[in-house]
């Protein structure tokens, strides 16, 4: 495989066939993100040639893995019908494949039509990771993610409307202290509109190379404590609308697992939050939390 630069997958796709398609991010302006900064990560899409070589060795060596990754953060952006011939060539040499999946941000969702999503969902995509991050507004503008909460909500509701499975991401964390509160209820707003398929919760790791993590250094951000992420966790947990989806806050970042069904797990979630909170179990070391 062609490999270029640092691959970021999500934990779900930990058995996929990691198919790189784009290197880095094209936006690569969020203060938080430090993964595509080095300078062999500028943003570009992949030749068909080497794309196409990749396949090649994966039809040789990946007939286990059963589905596909479309690395790294941004391969929504390769024109429609670029994507869609790569799709074709993907079921065509690896007929095994059940299940492709990729990243995608809430511009380049938008850019497509339902039409063009359900021409997608066709051509064997069954899995979208977007990174709403944050449901307030305010954080969302500081920390240039480069729209807002009414368009994430459009972008989820386009992804799903074409029976595509939309994963979620959310960060505990990213309002600092100051808006913690807002930033839980806000998001479990936008989710409870939005209703992915599923939740995915990180927390927040401060990175020397990112603004934020300047900021954090400099005392003008406050990360808040574990007892105010867990608090941040739970209102989050409390205030999400009933629908059905899976709830995972099961992440290297975090500090213990939750994994299961939303809204038939809720209670126990909360229930292992108020563990967390009373010090009554066990969280992961600081040295082996990681992205």
């Amino acid at each position: 495989m062609h490999y270029q630069g640092n691959i970021i997958r999500p934990p779900s796709e930990a058995n996929a066939i990691i198919l790189q398609v784009t290197v880095g991010c094209s936006h690569n302006r969020c203060t938080f993100c430090g993964a595509y900064r080095a300078p062999e990560q500028q943003f570009q899409i992949k030749d068909d040639q080497i794309i196409a070589e990749d396949i090649a060795f994966a039809a040789q060596y990946c007939r286990r893995q059963k589905t596909v990754f479309l690395a790294d953060g941004d391969a929504l952006i390769i024109p429609q019908q670029r994507l869609l011939a790569l799709c074709q060539q993907i079921r065509t040499k690896l007929p095994w494949v059940r299940r492709i999946s990729l990243y995608a941000n809430c511009r380049d969702i938008l850019k497509r039509s339902a039409q063009e999503f359900t021409e997608l969902k066709k051509a064997g995509v069954g899995r979208i990771y977007m990174g709403l991050e944050s449901g307030h507004d305010p954080i969302l503008k500081a920390i240039r993610k480069g729209t807002t909460a009414d368009e994430m909500i459009t972008a989820g509701r386009r992804v799903r409307e074409a029976g595509i499975f939309l994963s979620v991401t959310c960060l505990l964390g990213i309002g600092g202290r100051k808006f913690s509160q807002q930033h839980a209820e806000d998001t479990a707003a936008v989710l409870s509109k939005m209703r992915p398929s599923q939740i995915a919760v990180l927390t927040l790791m401060l990175l020397e190379n990112t603004e934020l993590g300047k900021a954090a250094a400099e005392g003008s951000f406050q990360l808040p404590d574990r007892v105010g992420l867990f608090e941040e966790l739970r209102a989050l947990l409390a205030v999400l609308e009933d629908f059905r989806c899976q709830f995972q806050a099961n992440h290297a970042s975090n500090y213990f697992t939750l994994n299961g069904r939303l809204p038939r797990d809720r209670d126990a979630f909360l229930a292992t939050i108020d563990q967390a909170l009373a010090g009554e179990m066990s969280l992961k070391p600081e040295g082996l939390r990681g992205l």
